[in-house]
């Protein structure tokens, strides 16, 4: 399929850091894929939440297929080439009136990968307006990486609570707005973050991480990754494999596996246990 966004748009995502909105399915697309959200909740007794958030795709054929989906593919494309894996994703949640927040961060800081050449396409499946805490950028930040801490923080939704160690002017922050079906791509470096929720609607996004194939994994042990667009001419990555069926069992064991792998490069060096279970260990 061929790469959709235009070369201004390119030019502005290298410039700025991240591009929005793209149009990614209509409005009662994800009306319909909010209910089966709410479906897969009902069916785990309330939630999707913790190590069943992340990686989502490897366990249910419906979250397989967003991060399959010729829309998002073509524009992630456009900035990254041909050749794409899915290295991860994970619903971002925050219900009405909800105090849940993200503190100013990059993501790149834990995530041990080789190279910048990182993107985040950010699908919103409800509104995501300042109201209801939407993602919030802060322009050219991508160029350069800052210190961070760690901060554990409870309502904060990242794993270790982390933020950038240096100041942020809020007046130079952009907010990200989208509406239902659309979708933002942001570089791996950019300072971002979010308020809380003080909507009277759940603010609800699918996040997922793409590198080229030639991105390797430097944080630990050999990586994994799911192949969705061209061929993997480099091998830097375990190749995963989509899910048989909702929660089959076969997809449990394989996703269990990759979690404690992952994570264990996601927490390392941090100083205590994370939300999600991990291990610490040292740097």
């Amino acid at each position: 399929m061929p790469a959709s966004l235009s070369e201004a748009a390119v030019e502005e995502y290298r410039r700025l850091g991240y591009h929005f909105p793209i149009r990614v399915f209509p409005a009662a697309e994800a009306e319909g894929l909010l209910a089966r959200l709410r479906a897969t909740e009902a069916r785990l007794g309330g939630s999707l939440s913790g190590r069943m958030n992340q990686k989502p795709h490897l366990l249910f054929p419906w979250a397989h297929a967003l991060v399959t989906h010729p829309a998002v593919l073509d524009a992630v494309e456009s900035v990254l080439g041909p050749d794409l894996l899915c290295w991860g994703s994970q619903f971002f949640m925050k219900g009405a009136r909800d105090p849940a927040y993200v503190s100013w961060h990059q993501d790149g800081t834990y995530w041990g990968l080789s190279s910048p050449d990182v993107v985040t396409a950010w699908i919103a499946l409800t509104p995501s307006v300042p109201e209801s805490g939407n993602m919030r950028v802060v322009p050219g930040t991508h160029l350069s990486q800052v210190p961070h801490t760690d901060t554990f923080a409870a309502d904060n939704l990242l794993s270790r609570g982390q933020e950038v160690a240096v100041e942020v002017d809020e007046k130079d922050a952009v907010d990200i707005t989208l509406q239902p079906g659309e979708m933002s791509l942001h570089h791996v470096l950019i300072v971002h973050g979010s308020e809380p929720n003080r909507a009277s609607w759940p603010r609800i996004g699918f996040a997922i991480r793409y590198v080229p194939t030639h991105v390797r994994q430097q944080g630990g042990e050999k990586d994994s990754a799911l192949l969705v667009r061209g061929t993997d001419r480099h091998g830097n990555f375990e190749l995963e494999t989509a899910p048989e069926e909702e929660l089959h069992p076969a997809a449990l064991a394989r996703h269990a596996a990759i979690l404690d792998r992952q994570l264990a490069i996601l927490y390392r060096g941090a100083g205590q246990a994370g939300k999600l279970g991990a291990t610490v260990t040292a740097m």
